[in-house]
C-alpha cells in the first residue's frame, strides 16, 4: 500500500510539474509553450503569405503534443490580441463572445511587429520536441514585453495567473523612463475600453474596478457603448436581466446593436428614468466589476510572482541583452568580412596565386600561399588557417582577371565604418535600446491608442441604492400581514426591514416582510405588529392570575433571529398593554378592602429605566389590582 502511495504521489508531482510549466503559465518571453509553438511554426512557414489556421495547426503539431482543437484555440486567442498576427476571415468577437469560423476557413501569418521582435536563431536555444524529431525553442528572444502587453489567464496546479494587459506605447515609455533611470507609471489597458479606476492597483498586487461606458441618449434610455473587460455583450445582457427578473431594476426591453463597436440600448419603463438607474447598473450588474491580478510566470525555470515594474525592468534588461548580442555578431561578421576581402585583394593583388602553378601537391600549396601571407599577417585580425587557404584556392580564374582593386577597397571602407559603428553601439547600449525603442514607437504606436479611460470610481453604497419604501397592510381579522395586504392597519417600512409581532401569550418573533403571510398563532392573539426598527421602546403592562398583582416592563427589542420565536414576559403572567407610547400613563384601582384609605394610584412609564427584552419586570404597587385605565 506504501508502494501505491509513493507512486500515486511522484506521478502527481510529475503533472503538476508539467501543467504549470509546460501549459498553464507562460514564460518571461510572455509565452505560453503552445504559443511559442505556434509562432515558431509560422515563422518557419512565412514566405510573406496568409496560411490556413488549420494547416499551421496541423504542422504545429510536430512540436506540440495535443491535438489541433487546443492549438486552433490558442492561435485565435492570440490573434484576437491584436499584436502579433494577420488575420484574415471570422476569427470571433472577443466583445460579443462569437465563435470564430472553422480553421479550414481562416488564415493568419506573422505580423510586421512580430517579425521585427520575436525572431533571431543567433539568439534562440533550442531543445528536441517531445518526440526528439524537431528543435523547439525553450524561449523565444522578444526585445518587447509581450507577457504585459497582451496580458495572459492560466490555471496550473495549486496556482494560476492572471496578468492584465497594457498599452503598448506606454509601456515602451516606461522602458525608456527605466533605461534613464526615471520614474514611471503603468496601469492596464483593456482592449474592450470601459473607465477604470487602479488607485488600489498597487503595480499589479492590488486590484483594479472597471464599469461600462454609457451615455444618456434620452430621459428613458441608457447607451452602453463600451464594456468591461471579461465580460461579453451577451454575458452583460444576461446579467441585466437577472437583476430585472429578481426586482432589483426596472426596465422595458434591452436591444443589442453591436457591430465593429459595442451598442447596448436599454429602455425603461413609465416612471421610471436613466438617472435613477444608473447607480442600480452598476451594484447589480456586470456594468461594473472588479479585477484581481494574480502576476505569475515561470522565470529560470521555477515560478515566480513578482509585480508589474519587476517584470517590465526584467524584460528591459532582456531587450539589452538581446541588442548586445546582435552587436556582437554583427561586430563579428564585419570582421570577418573585412578579414576575408583583405586576404582575398592581398591573394590577388600581390600574385600570391603563381608560385603554386607548378606545384604538384595540395600540401606544397598551402606551403607556398601560408608563405606568401606571411609579410601581411600583421595587419590582420587572425592568423589564416588552412580553411582559408582553401576559400583563396576556389577562387575562378575569371573572377581574378577581373578582379576590381578599387571597388575593393569601397568595399571594405564600408565595412570599416559598420564596424567602427557596431563597437561604438557596444559601448552604449543604454543608448541603443532608447533608439531601438523610439523606432517602434515611432512605427507601430499609432496602431495602439490608449482605449481604457482612467477616472475615480465612487463606491455606490447597495443599501443606498437599494432601500425603498414599502407600505406594510396589517389584516386583524384575517390575520394576514404584508405588501400586499390591505387591512384596517397600515404602517410604512423600508424593503431592509423586519417585521416584530408580540402576541398575547408573552411570546415575539420578527419576520421579513412578505407579500402576504399569515401571522395569527392557535390559542393567542396578535397584540401588537410593526417594524424592528432595534430602536423602538415597548411599554408592557402584565398581570399575575394568581396573586392579582400588576408588573410593568420597558425594553427594547434589539437582537433577534428571523422567525425565531422568543418570549418577553414570563409564562405564568398575563399580558395586559403593549404600546410604545412615550409617556404611558396608567391609573390602577385596587381592590376594596376593610379601613382601605387609597383606592387608586397612578404609574408612568418614563420614570422606569429602559432595559432588555430578557430583563424582569417590575411590579407596578404592591397591593391586588382590580382594574386599570390608561389616561392620556
Amino acid at each position: 500500500m506504501k508502494d501505491v502511495k509513493m507512486l500515486m504521489q511522484d506521478h502527481y508531482l510529475k503533472y503538476a510539474s508539467y501543467v504549470i510549466l509546460e501549459r498553464a503559465i507562460p514564460g518571461l518571453d510572455g509565452f505560453k509553450p503552445v504559443q511559442r509553438r505556434i509562432l515558431q511554426t509560422l515563422w518557419q512557414m512565412h514566405n510573406g503569405k496568409l496560411h490556413k489556421v488549420q494547416n499551421v495547426a496541423g504542422q504545429t503539431m510536430a512540436l506540440h503534443p495535443h491535438g489541433d482543437a487546443a492549438i486552433v484555440d490558442a492561435m485565435i486567442n492570440l490573434a484576437n490580441k491584436g499584436f502579433l498576427l494577420d488575420t484574415q476571415g471570422n476569427f470571433g468577437n472577443p466583445l460579443t463572445g462569437d465563435p470564430a469560423a472553422a480553421g479550414r476557413y481562416i488564415e493568419t501569418r506573422l505580423s510586421p511587429l512580430a517579425l521585427e521582435t520575436l525572431f533571431n536563431p543567433s539568439l534562440t536555444a533550442f531543445v528536441p520536441s517531445y518526440d526528439g524529431r524537431q528543435q523547439e525553442p525553450v524561449c523565444l528572444p522578444a526585445k518587447i514585453p509581450v507577457l504585459l502587453m497582451q496580458g495572459t489567464d492560466g490555471i496550473a496546479v495549486g496556482m494560476s495567473t492572471h496578468i492584465l494587459p497594457h498599452n503598448f506605447v506606454e509601456l515602451l515609455e516606461a522602458q525608456i523612463a527605466i533605461l534613464e533611470e526615471q520614474p514611471y507609471l503603468l496601469l492596464p489597458d483593456f482592449p474592450t475600453g470601459g473607465i477604470m479606476d487602479a488607485s488600489n492597483y498597487d503595480k499589479g498586487k492590488g486590484k483594479v474596478k472597471l464599469r461600462v461606458k454609457l451615455a444618456i441618449s434620452d430621459p428613458k434610455t441608457i447607451l452602453i457603448q463600451e464594456i468591461c473587460y471579461g465580460t461579453t455583450t451577451e454575458s452583460l445582457i444576461r446579467s441585466i436581466d437577472e437583476a430585472a427578473k429578481r426586482g432589483k431594476i426596472k426596465i422595458d426591453g434591452i436591444n443589442d446593436y453591436t457591430a465593429e463597436k459595442i451598442a447596448i440600448e436599454i429602455k425603461l419603463p413609465r416612471g421610471h428614468y436613466a438617472e435613477e438607474l444608473i447607480a442600480a447598473l452598476y451594484v447589480y450588474t456586470d456594468c461594473e466589476v472588479t479585477i484581481t491580478p494574480q502576476m505569475m510566470m515561470i522565470k529560470d525555470g521555477l515560478p515566480w510572482e513578482g509585480d508589474v515594474h519587476e517584470i517590465l525592468e526584467l524584460n528591459t534588461e532582456k531587450l539589452k541583452e538581446f541588442l548586445k548580442l546582435e552587436l556582437e555578431i554583427e561586430r563579428d561578421r564585419l570582421q570577418e568580412l573585412i578579414f576575408e576581402k583583405s586576404l582575398e585583394r592581398i591573394f590577388i593583388e600581390n600574385r600570391l596565386y603563381k608560385p603554386i602553378e607548378t606545384l604538384s601537391t595540395i600540401e606544397e600549396i598551402h606551403t607556398v600561399i601560408e608563405e606568401g601571407l606571411e609579410p601581411f599577417c600583421k595587419d590582420f585580425l587572425r592568423q589564416p588557417n588552412r580553411e582559408d587557404r582553401e576559400k583563396l584556392l576556389s577562387i575562378p580564374i575569371r573572377r581574378i582577371s577581373l578582379f576590381d582593386l578599387e571597388k575593393n577597397r569601397l568595399e571594405i571602407a564600408a565595412a570599416e565604418k559598420l564596424l567602427a559603428k557596431a563597437q561604438k553601439d557596444l559601448k552604449e547600449l543604454r543608448k541603443v535600446a532608447i533608439t531601438y525603442i523610439r523606432g517602434l514607437i515611432a512605427k507601430y504606436g499609432k496602431n495602439h491608442p490608449r482605449r481604457t479611460q482612467f477616472k475615480s470610481i465612487e463606491s455606490v453604497n447597495l443599501r443606498d441604492v437599494a432601500t425603498k419604501t414599502v407600505k406594510i397592510g396589517y389584516d386583524p381579522v384575517g390575520g394576514f400581514v404584508g405588501s400586499k395586504v390591505t387591512g384596517s392597519k397600515s404602517f410604512e417600512c423600508t424593503n431592509f426591514d423586519k417585521i416584530l409581532i408580540f402576541y398575547s401569550n408573552g411570546t415575539y418573533r420578527a419576520i421579513n416582510i412578505p407579500e402576504k403571510q399569515y401571522i395569527d398563532q392557535q390559542g393567542c392573539s396578535i397584540s401588537y405588529v410593526g417594524v424592528a426598527d432595534k430602536k423602538s421602546v415597548f411599554n408592557i403592562v402584565c398581570r399575575d392570575t394568581k396573586t392579582n398583582l400588576y408588573y410593568a416592563k420597558r425594553f427594547v427589542v434589539d437582537k433577534f433571529i428571523v422567525d425565531k420565536v422568543y418570549n418577553f414576559i414570563e409564562k405564568e403572567l398575563e399580558l395586559i398593554i403593549v404600546s410604545t407610547k412615550i409617556d404611558l400613563n396608567i391609573e390602577l384601582t385596587y381592590i376594596p378592602k376593610v379601613n382601605q384609605r387609597t383606592t387608586k394610584t397612578n404609574f408612568n412609564f418614563k420614570d422606569m429605566q429602559v432595559k432588555g427584552v430578557s430583563a424582569l419586570p417590575r411590579k407596578m404597587s404592591p397591593r391586588e389590582i382590580k382594574k386599570h385605565i390608561v389616561k392620556d
